[in-house]
């Protein structure tokens, strides 16, 4: 028996591209699209209008490899961050995150991934070529590897510095271990191997 259709075309590809959106499946798109036509003045309206604009004018840093609406984005332009170091995330939301922690004053390399053979993904396909010739520059003393501690991110962050060898450039990588806050029997084992051997002299 065939579903009758409960809304038209135009309701139903809002749903459908809200659901192609991580972490939200058909419910949670269904629940999204009704509350933004509900709210049709306070929500749709102005997402619509700010999503014109960001599709008008948000691209990518030529530098960096961020999202911003300049370009060079505006971390790229500060004067004031470090530029003798570089910090390498994987992507934009790790960028953000770490601006959020307000721990480093210095500009970033946004690779757009790791590296992973299985999916097909190899050096050309990221903003590896690039860091390299950044580093190339003199410029930068140290190169901050802040890639996430997944297999296919260590992967990664062997074969950068590989590349970097030979270069004059120190590479570090941020410590794993303990989160502050942290309860031992809470973490993995994985975790807890780890911070003993990053384990420090206090």
């Amino acid at each position: 028996m065939a579903q009758n259709k409960v809304v038209g075309p135009e309701i139903e590809r809002l749903i459908q591209l809200l659901a192609r959106l991580p972490g939200l499946g058909p419910r949670s798109a269904r629940r999204a699209a009704l509350q933004l036509i509900k709210k049709k003045e306070q929500l749709l309206v102005p997402l619509a209008e700010a999503m014109g604009v960001a599709v008008a004018k948000v691209g990518v840093c030529d530098t960096c490899g961020t999202v911003d609406t300049t370009n060079p984005c505006a971390i790229c332009a500060d004067p004031k961050r470090d530029r003798s170091v570089l910090v390498v995330v994987e992507d934009v939301a790790d960028l953000w995150a770490l601006e959020r922690a307000a721990a480093i004053n210095a500009p970033y390399h946004v690779l757009g991934g790791t590296l992973s053979p299985l999916d097909g993904v190899g050096p050309e396909d990221l903003n590896i070529e690039s860091l390299v010739e950044r580093c190339r520059s003199g410029e930068v003393a140290e190169v901050i590897l802040a890639i996430n501690a997944t297999v296919e991110g260590q992967t990664t962050a062997h074969y950068i510095m590989d590349r970097l060898t030979g270069l004059d450039v120190n590479v570090t990588r941020l410590a794993h271990g303990v989160p502050v806050g942290g309860e031992l029997d809470y973490l993995d084992e994985g975790t807890l191997a780890q911070a003993l051997k990053a384990r420090t002299r206090v």
